[in-house]
Formats: structure tokens, sequence, C-alpha cells
């Protein structure tokens, strides 16, 4: 197979197993974690209309159980085949370069002052390295003050910044200055996409996730794959799609990459099992969390949204072992989001989750109600029903209409203190469901 270009490669790798197509791309989907390639698009690979990118190369080979060195190797052969020259550096007829003439050389020469206008036109870029330093800095500076500022005094300019990188990226720079700007790309439009999850605007947060995902491809960034994959399980989780969240936080998984986000994945995965009624496989997914913190060997490149802390990581757990259920599991639950707010409370102040001091303490209001202890869970719960209706997020308003639901059950039969409290938390959603809470200029 070594001459062998991708078209003609990927045909006999497919005809050797009896696919069509279709099953193909089926095959591909599934191990995606989404429905983003077709039949018709595998024909255009064997037919070499599109090239596969090095992303779908890497579950191309998945698919076929190659090395992705092979496919890497056959779209080496067709695109020196595209430009008319062959392995040998022989001429397109076969036969060998004959020395230059006077007249070649003189031709070459005006060749190459053609070439040397472009290059000046290649130095009219409009951004440089400081541009893109100052990019970096900046997008570090809202993703470490997103988790801890009100949604409102960061999410212009972070739209602003996006919108201005898109324009960036629209003109002329550098190779290695396009890419970074398609790293910062990524990360501001990972950004936005939180921004409509925390508001409830999912649809609007998975096209801003689609996009992440494709600057993210353009950049060829690992590890920003990995992180865009945990952004779309978490819409998938947020949308009712438990067992496709599991299924992209795997995806996310096969990615190559360092700092927190194999805990991250994994945790995503644990909890979406969970709920998704597969206690045993939650419960290998905490496990993995765990050993993926114990082999990180590398800081997050950058902070806040974009990494993972230990207090984080034991909220997701509290959640995952409520969600197994059992009372063993419901004091593990208490133990980890205990944990969660511990950790984050000693943190420094830019550093704490807000969010996910909400969720660690609904948790164990949870956790409390389920041992039987409403004025446990009342106590745990004033931390958010006292907190402004602006701080809190969509995901967070759903916890509290949950929890209220769960309150109206027949074991606390129609109690005082369960009824007040629950008026409490119905009172405290509205409220954060107001147009007065959301940010003015995002669509409600």
């Amino acid at each position: 197979m070594g001459e062998t270009g991708i078209g003609a490669l990927l045909v006999q790798l497919r005809t050797e197993r009896g696919w069509t197509q279709q099953r193909v791309a089926d095959e591909c989907n599934a191990l995606e974690g989404r429905a983003a390639k077709t039949g018709k698009e595998i024909g255009r690979y064997e037919r070499e209309v599109r090239v596969p990118v090095p992303y779908t190369r890497r579950f191309l080979a998945l698919v076929f159980d190659v090395d992705v060195a092979l496919l890497d190797r056959a779209v080496a052969v067709s695109k020196r085949k595209t430009r008319g020259v062959d392995v040998t550096g022989a001429s397109p007829t076969g036969e060998p370069w004959s020395p230059a003439s006077r007249s070649e050389v003189a031709e070459t020469a005006a060749d190459a002052s053609s070439s040397a206008e472009f290059a000046r036109f290649i130095a009219q870029r409009n951004a440089d390295e400081f541009v893109v330093e100052q990019l970096d800095v900046d997008v570090a500076r809202l993703a470490r003050a997103y988790v801890s500022h009100p949604l409102m005094e960061l999410y212009v300019e972070i739209r602003q910044l996006r919108d201005g990188v898109f324009s960036l990226l629209r003109g002329r720079q550098r190779p290695r200055q396009t890419s970074d700007l398609y790293v910062s790309a990524s990360r501001l439009c990972g950004l936005s996409a939180h921004v409509c999850l925390d508001l409830g605007h999912y649809d609007s947060a998975a096209t801003h996730a689609r996009t992440a995902r494709a600057c993210a491809e353009a950049a060829g960034r690992e590890g920003l794959l990995a992180w865009v994959r945990a952004v779309e399980s978490l819409i998938a989780y947020w949308t009712g799609r438990y067992e496709q969240a599991a299924c992209l936080a795997q995806a996310g998984r096969r990615h190559r990459a360092g700092g927190s986000i194999g805990a991250r994945l994994a945790s995503l995965e644990a909890r979406a099992l969970a709920i998704a009624g597969d206690g045993q496989g939650a419960g290998a997914a905490l496990v993995d969390a765990e050993r993926a913190r114990e082999r990180e060997q590398v800081a997050d490149e950058i902070p806040g949204v974009f990494s993972f802390p230990m207090a984080k990581q034991f909220t997701y757990a509290g959640t995952t072992h409520l969600a197994i259920g059992g009372r063993e599991h419901v004091q593990q639950a208490i133990a980890s989001a205990d944990k969660a707010v511990q950790l984050y409370r000693s943190a420094d102040r830019d550093d704490q989750s807000v969010g996910d001091l909400f969720a660690a303490h609904v948790d164990l209001a949870r956790g409390q109600l389920l041992l039987a202890d409403i004025d446990g869970a009342e106590a745990m719960l004033g931390f958010v029903l006292e907190a402004p209706p602006e701080r809190l997020s969509a995901s967070i308003v759903r916890r509290l209409v949950d929890l209220s639901r769960e309150l109206n059950g027949p074991q606390y039969g129609g109690a005082a203190q369960a009824t007040q409290l629950r008026e409490r938390l119905q009172h405290t959603a509205v409220l954060a469901a107001l147009p007065a809470a959301r940010p003015p200029e995002l669509p409600k």
C-alpha cells in the first residue's frame, strides 16, 4: 500500500470488509458520538474530491483498525500526484528534468520576482505576534473571571473579542499566527457556548460549540478538541440526552490531551451514565476520573472554565452518587459535595466557582432530604436561595425546580416545613427566570 493514494486505500479497506460507504460513515459516527458523516461524504473521500483532514483520518484509522500513519502516507501520495510530481521527482511525462538553459534562468528569475512581490503582500498582515499574545491574555482573563463573576459583566466582552478574532482570520497573517488565532476563536466560541448554557439557550450553545470544534480542528489542537467535546457533552446532558452525553465524553477521552481534561471527561461520563441508569458504568468512570487526576503531569494551559480543579471533580462526584442512589451512595454524595464546598471556600476568590458552589449546596440539600432531614436541607439551601437571582444559571434553576417537586412527595405528607421550603424554591426559580435576571442584549 506504500504508493497508494488515499482514495484507492479507503476503497480497498472498505471492500476487504464488505462494507458499504454508509456503513463506514455509521462506524465513524458511532466513534465520534454524533451524526457527522454520510455515505456520500465517504464517497467523496474515495474519489478524492475531498481529502480527509487529520482529525477525520484518526477516526477512519480506528474504524478500519489500521495505523493512522498509513492513511497519512496515502494522503501525501495523493497530494504529490495532484501536483503532478511523483515520488522520484520526475516530470509528469516520466522524463528526467533537463539542465537549465540561459533563457530558462532568465525566466525563472522573473518568476522569482513574482514570488517576492507576493511575499511583500503577505507582510501586509493584520495580526502580528503582539496581537496574538494580547488575545491569549484576554482569553485567559475572561476564562478565569467567568467562574466567579456575574455573567452580565463578561458576556459583551466575550462576544466582541470573539467577533474581532473572526475578522482577523478573514484577513492576512502568517500561518503560525493563523493557527494561534484559530485557538483563540475556539476558546472564545467555547466561552460563548457556556454563556448560552448558563442562560438555557441550548440550541445556540450547540452552534457555538460546533464552531469551537471547527476552529480547534483547523488549529490541530488535540487538547482543545477534547475540551470542546466536554462542552458538547454538557449540552447533551442538560437537554436530557444522557447516553449521548456519555458518548461525547468518551469521544473526548480518545484525544491526546494533558492537564485536567481527562478527569473532566471521565467525570462528565460518570454523571451522564448515572442519570441514564448505568450505576456500574458510572462507578467505573468515577474511578477513571481519579486515575486521570493521578496521571496529570502538566498544568492546564488556561485557567477558569478551561481547567477542572479538584473541587469541581468532587462536585460532579456528589451529583453522580446521588443519581446512582442507595443510602451508601447518598452518604458518599454528601461527603463529596461537602469536600467541594471546603475546597472552593479555601481557593482564591477569583477561582471560587459560584455555579459549582450552588450545585454542591443543592446536592447537599437533596442528600439531607433523602436522609429525611428537612432542617439540614433547608440550611444547605440558604446559600442558594439568598443569592441574587441573576447569579443563578439555568442548570441551578432546574435543580431547584426538581427539588421542589421532590418536596411535594407523599413521604412529606404536606408538612408545613416542606410546603414552605417548596414555595421558597419555586419563588426563587421564578425570579431567576424573569427577563430582568438576563443580560438585556441576549435573546430571551
